[in-house]
């Protein structure tokens, strides 16, 4: 690859079924990069514009080298297809064996002597007079990856190489790429940060774009560099949440909650008003929250979601002039706040600013079955094999006694979302959880934010100012409005 290969603006339709928009990416030399992303958002279809597929709408793609490499599953399924179709006994008057692996192998073979190589290393040789349709799938991708290794490419594109391969054979791959990165620029499509080689040198995050609830549109998000460690961690933990098939952690049996009654609703607002004077900031609202019924409050600053929130936790003075019921009390009737906050996890900025005290993430987390900021009680084994956990989940098992304040903003938010998440609480309010995040930090939240909802009892109120900030999993949504 002799120039850097250019993407501007480029909008790619694979045949109506899926779009990647307005891709801006510079590919340089001696650069080896990993496309990564959430399912389906066009990793493997931003691989293949590299290989020339794919209809471009508009925007400019400059320098692709004429010769490419490139394996895939897109591009495996084709090869077979071509293959069965001798097998059409309309057009053919014998019947096909088939092309022999041998030819698949060697009848274009830029280097004959590295193929043979790699026939060897593959442990392939027993099925070079094989006819190619009738190996196994594992067979046919080490087959191709020898056809594409030993093309002499101007750009090697695999995408994800290292599934079905055996311990052995993998190592031998990775060694192997490894030796080339002198000559050969790679790409690599990879579901999977553990199984990145070291030799690359960037990485590329695509996601989904959910604008208009589109989700046949890819985007690429960004790109980092893997000499920038912080950003490259951020973008491990966040794919690790994305990706990961670990769970919530259980609660602790030892500290659960009272039992409610799961016929009731968690909130109940009848008539709300919040009024100073002659000025009414909360009007009537009639508002139910019922079990596992995730919830949205949107409005701009001045609407009364703060008010409206303190009516829930029992902060605020009128919630006892209101008919409100929360867990089953009715407020005024000779309940204590505690009662009711025990139900609660609670998340804001404010709460972030209160949290100073120089305690290690994993006593934040364990903090949390005692309501405290820090920790002043002795914690059980079990608590802190769910920190741990927790830990786990969000990707920050290697920083479990780095101090909570020396962290990045972004993870000391999520801490506290597990901090708040330890009991199984009835419901967690997030009180606009990505205010003074970053990009990739608001998707970090906003990633585990949708992990809560797919995974607990817990019922999720996600406070915000805007209504088109959409979290996957919360399908109710309140409106309010400044008056």
């Amino acid at each position: 690859m002799d120039k850097a290969i250019s993407l501007n603006k480029v909008t790619v339709n694979f045949d109506d079924r899926f779009t990647l928009s307005e891709i801006d990416w510079t590919l340089e030399k001696q650069q080896h990069w990993v496309i990564t992303g959430t399912n389906g958002s066009g990793k493997s279809a931003l691989a293949a514009v590299l290989a020339g597929v794919g209809d471009i709408e508009q925007g400019s793609l400059t320098n692709l080298p004429k010769k490419v490499g490139l394996v895939s599953f897109e591009a495996q399924a084709e090869l077979i297809a071509k293959e069965l179709k001798k097998d059409d006994a309309d057009i053919m008057d014998v019947i096909s064996l088939g092309t022999p692996v041998h030819e698949m192998i060697f009848e274009h073979c830029e280097d004959p002597q590295l193929a043979k190589s790699l026939v060897e290393k593959f442990g392939i040789s027993q099925l070079l007079d094989r006819a190619f349709r009738k190996l196994s799938t594992g067979e046919t991708r080490k087959v191709m990856l020898i056809r594409a290794l030993s093309s002499k490419p101007e750009l090697l594109i695999l995408d994800e190489p290292f599934d079905g391969l055996d311990v052995d054979t993998l190592s031998m791959l990775q060694e192997h790429l490894s030796s080339i990165i002198d000559t050969t620029p790679m790409v690599l499509v990879l579901n999977r940060f553990d199984e990145m080689p070291d030799f690359i040198t960037n990485v590329a995050y695509l996601d989904k774009d959910n604008t208009n609830n589109n989700s046949n549109i890819g985007r690429l998000a960004l790109t980092i560099d893997r000499k920038d460690k912080a950003a490259f961690n951020e973008l491990y933990q966040l794919l690790h949440l994305k990706t990961t098939e670990l769970s919530i952690p259980e609660a602790d049996s030892a500290t659960a909650l009272p039992a409610l009654d799961s016929t009731q609703p968690l909130v109940k607002l009848n008539q709300a008003t919040i009024q100073y004077g002659d000025t009414v900031i909360v009007d009537k609202l009639d508002w139910t929250i019922h079990p596992n019924q995730h919830w949205q409050l949107s409005g701009p600053n001045g609407s009364g979601k703060t008010g409206v929130l303190s009516l829930i936790t029992g902060d605020h003075p009128q919630c006892y002039t209101n008919d409100i019921f929360v867990f089953g009390f009715q407020r005024g009737k000779g309940e204590s706040i505690w009662q009711i906050k025990q139900f609660i996890g609670y998340v804001s900025t404010a709460l972030q600013w209160e949290y100073r005290v120089s305690t290690s993430c994993k006593n934040v987390i364990i903090s949390g079955f005692y309501d405290s900021i820090g920790m002043y009680s002795k914690s059980s084994d079990n608590q802190k094999k769910i920190a741990d956990q927790w830990l786990t989940l969000l990707g920050m098992k290697d920083r479990a006694d780095q101090p909570f304040n020396k962290l990045s903003y972004g993870d000391q938010r999520l801490l506290l979302i597990a901090r708040a998440m330890v009991k199984h609480p009835p419901l967690l309010i997030l009180d606009e959880p990505c205010l003074g995040l970053d990009d990739m930090n608001r998707q970090l939240v906003l990633a585990l934010i949708e992990k809560i909802c797919q995974g607990s009892e817990t019922t999720v109120l996600y406070v915000n100012h805007h209504a088109e900030d959409k979290i996957k999993g919360i399908e109710n949504h309140l409106g309010l409005i400044k008056r």
